[in-house]
């Protein structure tokens, strides 16, 4: 079985201590060793090596312009993120409040990267536009959702995106790249290495509000009758398979409420882990690990991983 991957960056003190002194004469705020598992919606994990908040595309590029060799982790909501427990070796950013906006101008909607998915969704469904529904189920932000190509409901990021704004490392030149140019797949972009996403624009239609609110009102009313929402976890931890759901494999291997530490498999939907008191990021790796194992020895399909593992894990 193929392992379960981790990235597992090691920029090392005197490399993170160099972008430190950069980003310090440039008048920007950096802090060592800050805790990152309050920052994720599962609650666990360490800390990050150097954390910074930008708070708009003209700290990203400061950021850009300081980051040298050094790797770079973009923290959205921490949604999508299984943070090691012996933390992240690397520069953290996360996006500040210049960076949550959103505008329309006819049926074009711009939105900053950080920016909530669920709002952006209900923001434009109040101005009478459609093709965000989807939005409304992605407890991302709109840069995380970017990177990940995220979807839920039948939608996807790419197939409303018509531009994503990034700042590129070194140069800290901020460029404007089309859907063609982040090679969207299932769950993936090919976005540049080290870029950070700063805006997005969408291609939306004309619809009746009342319309589109009850269509987000059925699809929130559908997440609380079936997702374990009031429990801390990391939204679907599988990618389904084609043609099949990995929730029901799960299911059918009969791993529901299946528990190593303090994480299990979630008893209302399979494909949801749920982190107790005292649950190490440890215990999710090998909970993940094991179910994947599981999978694949009980129906042939080796399930590829929608949650990101970063970090050092021990």
């Amino acid at each position: 079985m193929t392992a379960l991957e981790a990235w597992t960056p090691a920029a090392g003190a005197a490399l993170l201590d160099e972008v430190a002194a950069a980003c310090a004469a440039a008048g920007l705020a950096v802090e060592r060793d800050h805790p990152l598992a309050r920052q994720t919606t599962l609650g666990v994990g360490g800390p990050a090596g150097l954390y910074v908040e930008c708070a708009d595309a003209d700290e990203v590029a400061v950021l850009a312009r300081s980051l040298g060799e050094a790797p770079l982790f973009v923290l959205g909501k921490g949604s999508n993120t299984l943070v090691g427990d012996g933390g992240i070796d690397a520069v953290v950013v996360k996006l500040g409040a210049g960076l949550k906006w959103y505008s329309a101008d006819r049926y074009v909607v711009s939105a900053g990267a950080g920016t909530a998915m669920p709002a952006l969704a209900a923001w434009v469904a109040g101005a009478g536009l459609t093709g965000l529904e989807f939005a409304a189920g992605i407890p991302a932000t709109v840069g995380g959702s970017v990177r990940m190509n995220a979807g839920a409901h039948g939608g996807e990021v790419a197939a409303r995106l018509l531009s994503v704004d990034v700042v590129l490392p070194g140069t800290g030149e901020q460029r404007s790249l089309t859907p063609d140019e982040l090679g969207f797949g299932y769950r993936r972009s090919a976005l540049p290495p080290r870029s950070v996403v700063v805006a997005t624009r969408w291609q939306l239609e004309p619809d009746d509000p009342e319309a589109i609110r009850g269509r987000l009102d059925e699809l929130r009313a559908w997440r609380r009758r079936t997702q374990p929402l009031r429990e801390r976890n990391c939204g679907s931890v599988f990618a389904n398979p084609p043609g099949d759901s990995a929730g029901r494999l799960i299911e059918a291997a009969g791993l529901k409420g299946f528990a190593v530490g303090g994480a299990r498999v979630s008893e209302k939907h399979a494909n949801f882990v749920v982190a107790g008191p005292g649950t190490r990021a440890a215990d999710v790796r090998e909970l993940i690990g094991a179910v994947r194992a599981r999978v694949q020895e009980s129906a042939g399909v080796l399930l590829e991983p929608e949650v990101r593992l970063v970090g050092t894990f021990g």
